[in-house]
């Protein structure tokens, strides 16, 4: 069985959190790291990106928030995971955080295993979308790094949905997902949009992709995929 070698950084000034989440995580199977402060964490991040940020919200030096939004952003940094770590239940905290690009949040208490499943199904989400190398089927190539399309070498136009719905396809290749699917791998639980919604956005990108709209498969009464053949 393959090691996972996924990286979590834990940003957490309380030692007896750090010490159940870290014990909680490396039980999981990933490699941890804590710092008690943003600007640690900032520091940490600049030498070594980990694929996902366990992040409180309040914090010695500044709130965790600051830190999201600098990390939101950095053009280099602005897919990085994060689950914001937070004592507020109140609704408008978790909206706020929300807002601000994080992925999720958790309150304390939590349990170890709620936080893991949250943790897997982000990493799930993300991965392997958030890979940095240039993607391509056929005339369409996709770069994460400068977030833009080309289509037989010339750029092209594409929304914002339209280009994470593709970066998706491009990441899972001849595999068929139904439209709840793509919802929740695409924009995510917490996103509230109704199914028929995906259809309109594949629509957009078919448009988008000119004469590589084929590339597009409706599959009846499933759901969509991506396929060169």
């Amino acid at each position: 069985m393959a090691v996972d070698q996924t990286t979590i950084l834990i940003v957490e000034d309380e030692p007896s959190i750090v010490e159940l989440v870290t014990f909680t995580l490396k039980a999981a199977g990933w490699n941890t790291f804590a710092v008690s402060t943003a600007n640690d964490a900032w520091e940490f991040i600049q030498r070594r990106v980990p694929q996902l940020v366990l992040l409180d919200w309040m914090l010695p030096d500044q709130s965790g928030l600051r830190l999201l939004s600098r990390l939101r952003g950095d053009r280099q940094l602005n897919g990085l995971p994060v689950i914001m770590l937070t004592a507020k239940s109140m609704e408008e905290d978790k909206i706020a955080g929300l807002d601000n690009g994080a992925d999720d949040y958790i309150t304390k208490p939590f349990s170890p295993r709620e936080l893991t499943a949250r943790i897997k199904a982000l990493l799930r989400r993300k991965a392997p979308e958030h890979a940095q190398g240039v993607m391509t089927a056929g005339p369409v190539a996709l770069d994460p790094v400068s977030c833009s399309v080309s289509l037989h070498g010339r750029k092209i136009d594409i929304g914002h949905a339209e280009y994470k719905l593709l970066k998706f396809f491009l990441a899972h290749p001849e595999r068929v997902f139904s439209r709840s699917q793509l919802l929740d791998k695409v924009w995510g639980d917490h996103v509230v949009i109704e199914e028929r919604t995906v259809d309109v956005h594949v629509l957009r990108l078919r448009k988008a992709l000119k004469e590589a709209e084929t590339l597009i498969k409706t599959v009846r009464s499933v759901g969509y995929m991506l396929s060169e053949k």
